[in-house]
């Protein structure tokens, strides 16, 4: 058995990349659940710079940013590779990791809007998010961003979009919408269907109650 550790959050999308990691790598590890608003001091300790999660502790030492994490996984155990062996498709799945992060900005505006204008306006930006990754990535109707395969690419994107579908139910607002984005819609159903990923995907009952609690908290401290 590994020593592996990780200190997390379940409901963030970034705890979720590095635990369907471990769970596609078949690896067993001890979950440490930390608390959102008071982090352990092993946490601090852990990731003194940023003072965020996920961490994962290696044989005592940590690792932070969760797709640093991933790859850090995905070169110590080789089984059910996540990164493209040829060079160019390596690049290729590391630049749509990179434009993953382009998405980050619309999570909070469509979380925190409160008015009509506002949502719509959080909605557009997913949109022109959602349109780069139909027309470039997808358009070939692949059934995972890494062909038959999950890749890094799919752990990437597939994070945020369970908190896509349920800030559609947080805020009563569709942002999947699968006659505009087929393919994605397509490929996001493939995804949490998945095996390993289904048994490993978050209950969506249970997110949109504890999305409720942290925006509740939130705006009550503002």
């Amino acid at each position: 058995m590994e020593d592996l550790k990780l200190h997390g959050f379940w409901y963030s999308p970034f705890t979720m990349r590095v635990v369907w990691t471990l769970k596609l790598k078949g690896l067993s590890y001890e979950n440490i659940e930390e608390d959102r608003f008071n982090k352990s001091p092993q946490l601090l300790e852990y990731n003194p710079v940023h003072k965020k999660t996920p961490v994962l502790v290696h044989g005592g030492k940590p690792i932070c940013e969760s797709m640093i994490i991933v790859q850090y996984i995905d070169e110590l155990w080789p089984q059910n590779p996540l990164v493209p062996h040829d060079s160019y498709e390596r690049a290729q799945a590391r630049f749509w990791v990179a434009y993953s992060e382009q998405m980050v900005p619309a999570l909070p505006a469509l979380i925190q809007s409160t008015s009509a204008e506002e949502k719509e306006k959080a909605v557009q930006k997913a949109w022109e998010n959602f349109k780069v990754l139909e027309d470039h990535c997808l358009a070939d109707k692949r059934k995972f961003f890494g062909g038959d395969k999950i890749n890094i690419v799919d752990i990437a994107i597939g994070s945020f979009f369970v908190f896509f579908v349920t800030i559609e139910d947080l805020k009563q607002v569709k942002i999947l919408v699968a006659e505009k984005f087929p393919l994605l819609h397509l490929w996001f159903d493939n995804f949490k269907n998945a095996p390993v990923i289904k048994e490993n995907f978050p209950d969506r009952e249970k997110m949109l109650a504890t999305m409720k609690a942290v925006l509740e908290r939130r705006l009550a401290s503002s």
